[in-house]
Parts: structure tokens; sequence; C-alpha cells
């Protein structure tokens, strides 16, 4: 029989990123590839989320996704990750993208999200993780926000695989 899990605070899994923008990043305007920017905030997310697990993690989904600003080439990019709440084998990271203007010592939001990641062992099992212990005001807010769009998240999953049940077998968009 397994101990059980015990509760791991926001500050233990905190993780950030942050990355200089080349060239070879950007599209034909000089600016950022949205796609890009999806996968420094799922790789930062996968980090809190695989710190707070202690295991392998996966990503499951990335909710809605605003491009707020563009980021330009030789701008530096600031991700910051936080683990928001736990469920049983799930998790739901917060993700902020900021651009950091080093002459200034300011930021400017560019995008943030909300991705859920479930923890997996090395055999690709799921596993169960620690609960969240939000320590500040600010981190309980967000716990409890989480719930909500966890049930937004599975009213939407539902809705979809209704449509899809509906769906013939020719190409639909």
């Amino acid at each position: 029989m397994s101990e059980p899990l015990l509760g791991r605070s926001v500050s233990e899994s905190q993780s950030e990123r942050a990355e200089a923008i080349f060239p070879a990043d950007s599209n034909a305007l000089g600016t950022l590839f949205g796609g890009r920017l999806m996968q420094f905030i799922d790789l930062v997310g996968a980090m809190a989320a695989s710190r707070h697990a202690r295991n392998y993690v996966v990503t499951a989904s990335m909710d809605h996704l605003d491009f707020v600003t563009p980021v330009r080439v030789g701008e530096l990019l600031i991700l910051k990750a936080s683990v928001n709440r736990a469920f049983k084998t799930s998790m739901e990271v917060g993700v902020r993208a900021m651009v950091e203007d080093v002459r200034e010592q300011k930021l400017r939001h560019v995008s943030s999200a909300y991705l859920t990641f479930v923890a997996m062992d090395k055999t690709g099992q799921r596993v169960e993780v620690p609960q969240v212990i939000p320590e500040t005001e600010h981190q309980r807010r967000r716990f409890e926000d989480a719930l909500r769009r966890r049930e937004m998240r599975a009213g939407e999953t539902l809705r979809k695989k209704e449509l899809r049940a509906m769906q013939t077998p020719e190409f639909h968009i």
C-alpha cells in the first residue's frame, strides 16, 4: 500500500524561463510565431507540473490563448508558471508570458494561458499527484478559479463529444 500524498506549496513548483527572440523564431514581419510562443508556454508549464508531481507529465489541454501584443525579434521573453490546483492525476498550470524591456526595467504582458497536465509513471500509467497548498490570497483565488475552469472544460468536452457523435464520416470543420 502506498503512502498518502501530502500537499505541496505553489512556490515549490513555480518555474520561469527566458528566451531571446531571434529571426528563426519569427514570421515575415519580424514578430514571434504564435506556435513558437505556444511551445514556450507548454515547456514552462510542463516544468512547473513535473516539479509539483515529481514525475513525468503530459499536456492534456491548453485553454483559449490570446496574443495580446507582438513579440519582436531582439526582445527578451519571460515566461512564469505556477500550479494552480491539483486534482487526482491532473493539474491546472497558469502561465504568463511577458516581454522584458531591459533598458526601462518594465514588463509588457504578451499572453496568458491555462494548461492541464497529467502525471504519468515511466510506463505511461497515470499517477496521483499531491494537492496544492495555496499560501497567498492571490494563490487562493487562482486555486478556487481553477475548479470553475475545470467544470467549464468538462462541459465543453462533453459538448464536443456529442457533436462528433452526430457528424457523418465526411470531413466537417
